[in-house]
């Protein structure tokens, strides 16, 4: 059997804010693009890894959620607790460069890990968290 990861989501109160920051300071390409029942996805992805989308959601997807579940949600949300994405990177201090100049919000600057990489993190618009991993060379 030959299972692979096909989509992933990250929650998002501001698809505008988003998109500019996945598509613009990432690099990410555009894939979609669909609004239903007032809601909105945005799916973006590495060109690299053309069969892996990262679909831009709204923090609860479900057009039957109470408002103290919504308000739920987006307080998680705001509090950057509900999940985030650690991508691969062959430069982390270029990929830290890069975020940075673009005004991404640092959580940490490249550091080598002792569990055998060298890392950094952002939060992006919404608030969820976003590391950026190179393995050490040897």
């Amino acid at each position: 059997m030959d299972l692979r990861l096909s989509q992933c989501f990250i929650a998002v109160d501001d698809h505008d804010k988003a998109l500019a920051f996945y598509r613009d300071a990432l690099g990410l390409e555009v894939r979609n693009d669909v609004g239903f029942e007032g809601m909105r996805w945005v799916t973006v992805g590495a060109p690299s890894q053309p069969d892996v989308d990262i679909v831009l959601e709204p923090p609860l997807a479900d057009p039957n959620a109470s408002p103290s579940d919504r308000r739920a949600m987006a307080e998680l949300l705001a509090k950057g607790l509900l999940g985030g994405v650690i991508f691969t990177t062959d430069d982390c201090d270029a990929t830290f460069e890069r975020i940075s100049a673009a005004g991404g919000e640092v959580l940490q600057e490249p550091v080598d890990q002792p569990y055998g990489v060298r890392d950094c993190a952002f939060r992006d618009p919404s608030g969820n968290m976003l590391r950026f991993s190179q393995p050490r060379k040897q």
